[in-house]
């Protein structure tokens, strides 16, 4: 029998996993934003044509949506099953869950999809729906169980959960801001420590900026 002659290339390429898609799909996302993004692009990247694209994934939207939950969504189960069977504080608790956060998600490409639902959503409010249903909503749920946690240990005071809830956030979408912004502008003498600066915001939301917390605030004249 005469012998085959090897695949091309292309023909190789045509079995790419899904995976490899999802890579490429995040890299032009996040470089590109959502509307600038052809799904010709994202195939070129893999190495597969088009129509080996739409066999995984129907439109540009649901290629998105599989990005999303492959890299952000997937990892809250993660956080919930550690919380369960964490040992420590709950400020130790607290201080993991940020460091982790950042490990996970903030030092990986997939850091660059909050700026672009921030800056995108407006336009397409179908996957605003989906980022604050598969993200935003469990991710708010994670970090009220945190806290309910340390009041019923006693270590916090009674919170307002849903207030609280955004005061953790706010340093975490600061930090993402930052890096696909400014921090690609500026010289090295202008960066910071992403870690220290999550410390610095948990020290100041378990301590408070006054001396002594009891004491009253003094007001002086403008």
């Amino acid at each position: 029998m005469p012998t085959l002659p090897p695949p091309s290339a292309r023909q190789r390429r045509k079995e790419a996993r899904p995976g490899e898609l999802l890579d490429a799909a995040l890299a032009l996302f996040v470089e590109k934003g959502f509307a600038a993004t052809r799904v010709e692009e994202v195939a070129a990247r893999a190495g597969v044509s088009k129509g080996t694209l739409f066999l995984y994934f129907p439109s540009k939207e649901d290629l998105f949506k599989a990005v999303v939950r492959e890299t952000i969504a997937g990892r809250l189960d993660e956080w919930n099953q550690e919380l369960d069977a964490f040992e420590g504080s709950s400020a130790e608790l607290l201080r993991y869950g940020l460091h982790s956060w950042w490990e996970r998600i903030g030092m990986t490409p997939a850091s660059g999809i909050t700026k672009l639902i921030m800056s995108e959503a407006r336009n397409f409010p179908e996957i605003a729906a989906f980022y604050e249903q598969e993200v935003i909503e469990p991710g708010d749920h994670l970090l009220r169980r945190v806290l309910q946690h340390g009041m019923d240990s006693g270590e916090f005071r009674p919170l307002n959960l849903e207030l609280a809830v955004y005061s953790l956030i706010a340093p975490m979408i600061f930090l993402l801001m930052w890096k696909h912004s400014m921090a690609v502008c500026l010289p090295a003498d202008k960066q910071f420590d992403p870690k220290a600066f999550l410390d610095s915001q948990i020290d100041l939301l378990l301590r408070g900026m006054l001396a002594t917390p009891d004491a009253p605030t003094e007001r002086t004249a403008p």
